[in-house]
């Protein structure tokens, strides 16, 4: 059984984007077809490799500003980062604060439940400490305000570590660290596969008769956090939450019963059609049994080799990190050996990888 360091690959530090390139199609866009030679392509082609009659699952989660620098009351700095709202009513303990929310915290030293964190920079606004760290390193904090007000004022884009910004993320990533198509906020990373679709492609694509579905999946932990055991089955993803649409559900169960391709735009996508469809048993009014029920949801779904997909025939999906659960993820569909050679060939041929790099569309082995 393969372990976490099967999943490693050399990656020259040049290699990741740091930039996003000016236009978002004119990114590059690695073809990876079950049968053939890998195919260099740009991004504007797409439209090609998209069959008439598929169903195009996009998730239009909006990033938020996330993360947000405080100062503690002995001067020390701490950098938070906004996860999503508290759910745990015993935790958030209604009257604290107008809103409470999970965050990552990162302080030189343990933040003490009753501490006050004062916002760098702000108005005298404070967040308070409710719970210190738990075993997945986040704490619970209550707010002044909303907090989606309070970020939007203070916080700034939460850029991965692997970007550098000196001075902190500017305008320009407050723009295109988001999809043409962003709508819902909520998400503390962006679905950077998304991130290459400009409106003239979507339209091009309806124009075609594809069908474009949007989901809500609100990017977290569950999608970016390390794993850090070798045994791959030891690791236990962190939840995150999702929502269909009745409208989107519907056109993605007709696809499914008339056998037509659902394609996934990033890894997200694929989490949450595939969690819908695992613990659903409805039967849909107008498509007979149907796979993908409409409504909220939450996954902690771990997909890698073995899985058997019951939604997702292909993925375009960025280059992600070495050994991370997204490269299993993509390798569980498209096959193990298929997917390693694809990266040694993007690393080989100048792909430029993660957030802000190049494309790939993967089909199910």
């Amino acid at each position: 059984m393969r372990g976490r360091s099967d999943y490693w690959f050399h990656l020259p530090p040049a290699q990741i984007a740091q930039v996003p390139v000016e236009d978002r199609d004119a990114s590059r866009l690695l073809i990876v077809a079950p049968d053939g030679p890998l195919c260099d392509r740009h991004f504007s082609d797409i439209v090609a490799f998209i069959p008439e009659d598929a169903v195009l699952v996009v998730n239009d989660v909006r990033v938020i500003p996330a993360r947000l620098r405080t100062v503690k009351p002995t001067g020390g700095a701490v950098e938070l980062l906004f996860l999503e709202p508290e759910r745990d009513a015993e935790k958030a303990r209604p009257g604290c604060g107008s809103e409470t929310w999970r965050c990552l915290a990162r302080s030189s030293k343990a933040l003490r439940p009753g501490m006050d964190l004062r916002v760098r920079d702000g108005n005298g606004e404070v967040v308070t400490v409710l719970h210190g760290r738990d075993s997945d390193a986040t704490i619970v904090v209550a707010l002044p305000q909303p907090a989606l007000d309070l970020l939007d004022r203070y916080g700034e884009v939460p850029l991965p570590p692997y970007i550098a910004r000196p001075g902190g993320p500017d305008r320009f990533d407050r723009e295109r660290y988001q999809t043409v198509y962003a709508d819902r906020p909520g998400a503390v990373a962006a679905p950077t596969a998304g991130l290459h679709f400009t409106d003239n492609i979507l339209d091009r694509l309806r124009g075609r008769g594809v069908t474009i579905a949007p989901l809500t999946l609100h990017v977290g932990l569950g999608t970016f956090a390390p794993m850090r055991v070798e045994a791959i089955d030891d690791h236990v993803m962190h939840e995150e939450r999702y929502a269909i649409s009745e409208s989107s559900a519907r056109a993605i169960n007709r696809a499914l019963a008339e056998k037509r391709p659902v394609i996934a735009v990033g890894t997200t996508c694929v989490r949450a059609l595939e969690s819908a469809a695992a613990r659903s048993d409805i039967q849909d009014a107008q498509t007979g049994p149907g796979l993908i029920p409409a409504g909220p949801g939450a996954t902690d779904l771990f997909i890698r080799p073995g899985y058997r997909f019951r939604v997702v025939d292909r993925l375009i999906t960025n280059f992600h990190l070495p050994e991370s659960t997204l490269l299993m993820l993509v390798c569980a569909l498209g096959g193990y050996d298929r997917l390693m050679a694809a990266y040694r060939h993007a690393v080989a041929a100048g792909y430029r990888f993660f957030s802000y790099g190049d494309a790939m569309l993967v089909w199910r082995s």
